[in-house]
């Protein structure tokens, strides 16, 4: 099988293709024919690691957490899968050296889900990393479900900071679908279009306008979330904008790995800040999360596609080092590759 791979840290140029063995599967694993390799910026991040020319995890490594395609094979003690089942994949990299940037690859029957037959194989690769994230950040507010479904966020208003991204969009289409009223912030007219088309009600162009008061005079109550990728730019911000008893999620530190915000004010209003890495939630959560997602996508909640906010910029396997130097660059949408 073709397989896209590196040995040591760097640039997109450490990633190369390799003929390899197709894998087996053991007991309670699922081999995947990956047709659909999403690529996250964490993807590159594990790729170039501290520097150029360091040592990798493993002998040889795949990049790419997220995937979608058909079950090939099932190994025993696997329920509810079988060969020719459509699936999505996450979290297959981390902490191991498959990822999905190649043909074939073993994971835990855990990170194998079914992908109904309506929703497309980009979509399946576009869920993972942004998807649970996006669950992760919307279900940590204070007084609200830890589950999502349609009206567990009924009355809620959840900011969404830089609402074209893929973490964003995957937030917005999850509020929409859970009842809350969304309002995100983004920096273009083209993105607030990308902002608009997944959802949300309010979109705010914080290059363009005094984002701060759009954002209330949108949000007059003060927003009850914010789902937050900036936190050294916005938090001397937040105590114009959360209304009492409100939550801040970071899942991002875009600007910098330090920041401060006024503590006095936060006490006032009880505010909780929860950071979010999603790879080391608790696996509780996790399987809570992969259940909810998957439930919205059966419902038809989560799409991909300029018209839904989310473009696609598609690569064949073989560039998959232009793929990973497109996302490194800030390609707006999702970046995916195509194995087949």
């Amino acid at each position: 099988m073709r397989s896209v791979t590196y040995s040591s840290t760097g640039g997109p140029e450490v990633l190369s293709m390799m003929d390899r063995p197709v894998p087996e599967c053991g007991a309670n694993e699922v081999r995947v024919r990956i047709l659909v390799s999403g690529v996250n910026p964490t993807d590159w991040k594990s790729r170039a690691g501290d520097g150029p020319g360091q040592p990798t995890a493993f002998p040889v490594m795949v990049p790419n957490q997220d995937g979608s395609g058909v079950v090939d094979a099932v190994g025993a003690d696997v329920p509810g899968l079988r060969p020719g089942d459509r699936v999505w994949v996450w979290e297959a990299a981390y902490e191991r050296a498959e990822g999905t940037a190649q043909e074939y690859v073993v994971l835990p029957a855990r990170q194998v889900v079914p992908l109904p037959d309506a929703a497309s194989f980009d979509l399946g690769a576009s869920l993972g990393i942004p998807a649970l994230t996006a669950h992760r950040c919307l279900t940590v507010m204070q007084g609200r479900p830890e589950r999502l479904d349609p009206g567990s966020l009924h009355g809620a208003c959840v900011l969404v900071i830089g609402g074209a991204g893929a973490v964003g969009n995957a937030t917005i289409q999850l509020a929409r679908w859970a009842g809350a009223r969304v309002v995100a912030t983004v920096s273009s007219p083209e993105k607030a279009d990308l902002a608009r088309r997944a959802g949300a009600h309010e979109v705010v162009d914080y290059i363009a306008d005094d984002w701060v008061d759009a954002i209330r005079r949108a949000a007059p109550d003060g927003v009850d979330l914010i789902v937050e990728v900036a936190p050294v730019m916005n938090a001397v911000h937040y105590p114009a904008l959360l209304a009492p008893n409100a939550t801040v999620s970071i899942y991002a530190f875009g600007g910098g790995a330090d920041f401060t915000f006024p503590v006095q004010s936060h006490f006032g209003t009880n505010t909780r800040i929860q950071f979010v890495l999603v790879y080391t939630v608790p696996p509780s959560a996790k399987d809570a999360a992969v259940a909810d997602v998957r439930a919205a996508v059966e419902a038809g909640a989560l799409r991909v596609g300029a018209e839904h906010g989310l473009p696609l910029h598609r690569f064949p396997l073989d560039q998959a080092a232009a793929a990973h130097a497109a996302v490194e660059s800030g390609a707006v949408g999702k970046v995916v590759i195509d194995t087949a």
